[in-house]
C-alpha cells in the first residue's frame, strides 16, 4: 500500500530532517497543562458532507476528517447490510483509528525511551454479528462483540521480550482510542431538521 503522494511528501519533510525528540516536543506541554489543566483539553472533529455524495443514496458517503491537512475518504455499506463494500466501511475507519492510534503511541512511547524501531505494523479486527444491525435476530446485539489487534516490532538493537511488551505495555495505556473503547464515555446526539424544526406538531 502506498500513501498519496502530496502525503508522502508532508511526511518526508520531517523525516528527511534532523531526528525528533518526543520529549523535547512534549515537555513544554506537560509543563503547561500542568500548570494550566483547561488548555490540555483537545477536541478531534470529522463529518460526513452531502455534496457529492446525494444525502438520497444509501449505499455510499463522504466523510472529511483531519484539520492541518483534511483528508476526504469515501465511505460504502457494508454488503454484509446490502451495501457494496467497495470503499472502506465506518467499521474498517474505526479498525483504522485503533490501528493508528497504537502505532502511533509505540512510536511516540519507543523515541522517549531511546528504543530505535525497525518495523512496526500494527493489525486490528473487528466482529460483529450483523443481524442485530439487520434486526433480525432474537437478542442479538448491534455492535461490534469481538476485538482483535496483534502488533509486530521490531528493534534495531535485540531487546529482551519483557523489554518489548514493557514498551507496548506503555503504549496501550497512552493510546486514547483504545481506552476509549475500554471505557466508552456518553454519547449525547444533537438533531438540527432546518426549516422543520419550527413548525409545530400536529
Amino acid at each position: 500500500m502506498t500513501l498519496d503522494p502530496k502525503h508522502l511528501r508532508h511526511i518526508q519533510s520531517f523525516t528527511d530532517t534532523e531526528p525528533h525528540s518526543i520529549l523535547d516536543r512534549q515537555l513544554p506541554l506537560r509543563n503547561r497543562y500542568h500548570g494550566t489543566p483547561d488548555a490540555a483539553w483537545v477536541y478531534d472533529h470529522a463529518k460526513t458532507v452531502d455534496a457529492q455524495a446525494p444525502a438520497n443514496h444509501p449505499l455510499h458517503g463522504h466523510v472529511v476528517c483531519g484539520e492541518g491537512i483534511p483528508v476526504d475518504i469515501p465511505i460504502s455499506v457494508h454488503k454484509a447490510v446490502g451495501g457494496e463494500s467497495d470503499f472502506p466501511c465506518p467499521g474498517e475507519i474505526l479498525a483504522a483509528a485503533l490501528a493508528g492510534c497504537l502505532d502511533t503511541a509505540i512510536r511516540m512511547i519507543a523515541n522517549l525511551k531511546g528504543i530505535e524501531l525497525s518495523h512496526l505494523e500494527v493489525q486490528v479486527s473487528l466482529g460483529a454479528d450483523v443481524r442485530g444491525a439487520l434486526m433480525t435476530g432474537d437478542n442479538v446485539p448491534v455492535g461490534f462483540q469481538t476485538a482483535h489487534m496483534k502488533v509486530d516490532l521490531k528493534t534495531e538493537c535485540d531487546m529482551s521480550t519483557p523489554h518489548l511488551n514493557a514498551l507496548i505495555d506503555a503504549a496501550e495505556r497512552s493510546c486514547v482510542i483504545l481506552q476509549t473503547l475500554r471505557a466508552p464515555p456518553t454519547v449525547e446526539i444533537e438533531r438540527s431538521f432546518g426549516d422543520l424544526g419550527n413548525l409545530g406538531t400536529a
